[in-house]
């Protein structure tokens, strides 16, 4: 995947890793990016500061997915990558009340699935398409102190896995792109047991991470990390389950001060 010359749409794009990667591929020679967000004045203010198109939205509803696709298609030209970036965090435990577990599912996983519900059948008849879906280091490790969302982006990582091997032999491709500690909005909070736990390797710029995506959309990478860190995390939890969840225990406790 080269950006040059293709249609990008890059949703939670008013702020953060979406409001870089629309710079980014915009730098890349991409004929044309949609910026989406919920907020249509980030979406105003991000398309008048880097030239591109943008479009007020909201991910948790299928039509407006819909409507992204649609008016993209009909007035700039056939999608060629659609970043699937929104992202939400909130629902800190078990107690937390049912209106916030169904919000993040909606906002981290059923976002995925509208975007791929309707893109899917159009670049299997064109030949092919790229999606590149945003989750997370919480989705291949899970979140401290962050129930719902460790819960909904391993959800995120699921369904693109099964995305790509679906569909890889219809030239669909798929990238996953796993964040550990980003300077965004919503890492802004640094005194959180979720943030500290995730920055313990470092906070990484939205500069640095869109780099990091558009080299491995070059090579048409499945999986990719921002902190290479994380790869030896996944293979320790592989390797010995109980010794992980223990440790991750010890980490939870010393977090939280709870250790005696």
């Amino acid at each position: 995947m080269q950006l040059q010359d293709k249609t990008v749409v890059v949703t939670g794009a008013g702020s953060g890793i979406g409001k870089a990667l629309v710079k980014k591929f915009l730098a890349e020679g991409a004929n044309a990016v949609v910026a989406v967000d919920i907020n249509a004045d980030t979406a105003a203010q991000t398309a008048e500061e880097l030239g591109c198109v943008g479009m007020a939205a909201d991910v948790t509803k299928e039509d407006d997915i819909i409507r992204v696709i649609e008016d993209t298609e009909a007035n700039i030209g056939p999608i060629d990558l659609f970043c699937s970036n929104a992202g939400l965090a909130i629902g800190a435990s078990e107690q937390s009340p049912n209106d916030e577990w169904q919000l993040i599912w909606e906002v981290n996983v059923m976002s995925h699935v509208y975007a791929a519900r309707h893109l899917v059948p159009r670049m299997v008849q064109r030949g092919g398409g790229y999606f590149l879906n945003t989750a997370s280091a919480a989705g291949l490790l899970n979140q401290i102190g962050g129930a719902a969302y460790g819960t909904t982006k391993h959800a995120a990582v699921g369904f693109a896995e099964w995305l790509a091997l679906t569909y890889a032999h219809q030239g669909i491709k798929v990238s996953l792109l796993c964040p550990q500690a980003v300077r965004t909005a919503m890492t802004a909070n640094m005194d959180d047991d979720a943030t500290k736990a995730a920055s313990g390797d470092g906070m990484m710029e939205p500069e640095q991470l869109a780099d990091i995506v558009v080299e491995h959309l070059g090579r048409e990478s499945f999986l990719i990390l921002t902190h290479e860190e994380v790869k030896v995390y996944m293979q320790r939890k592989a390797s010995d389950y109980d010794r992980w969840i223990g440790g991750m225990n010890r980490l939870l406790q010393k977090l939280t001060g709870q250790q005696k």
